[in-house]
């Protein structure tokens, strides 16, 4: 059975260097990295190279839950590309790419069974929509 892909985008306002950098900083990641204000990321860890790991933990802001998103990197290209297998075997694909407007940064991701694609698209879009935000802020 063939795995649904869904994709995102948006276009952050500024060089790729500076959006590379947010995107891969634990200090960064932990300011932008929850879908909604109820949630938060208290740490984040990032090895970025093929075969290296990342893992951010995800709470609820009441402790109510919360999650490990951790994964191991397949492909990083600086400034281009980073591929990662999640620790469930998912594979999500990000591209970074300069356009007139600012850096374009769209993911690709395998869906999961357990929530429908558009509450799974929603989620990440507003997480990627929170990184966006948090860059053009600096």
């Amino acid at each position: 059975m063939a795995v649904e892909k869904i994709s995102i985008e948006t276009i952050v306002k500024a060089p790729l260097a500076v959006v590379w950098q947010a995107w891969n900083n634990p200090d960064d990641i932990i300011q932008w990295n929850a879908a909604s204000d109820d949630w938060h990321t208290p740490r984040a860890s990032v090895d970025l190279r093929v075969g290296g790991s990342f893992t951010s933990r995800m709470e609820a802001r009441d402790g109510s839950m919360g999650f490990d998103f951790s994964g191991t990197y397949l492909q990083v290209v600086e400034h281009a590309l980073i591929e990662f297998a999640m620790e469930d075997g998912r594979q999500v694909r990000i591209e970074f790419s300069e356009t007139p407007d600012g850096t374009r940064v769209t993911e690709s991701f395998d869906a999961e069974g357990t929530h429908t694609l558009e509450q799974q698209r929603d989620g990440w879009q507003a997480i990627l929509n929170r990184f966006a935000r948090h860059v053009e802020s600096k």
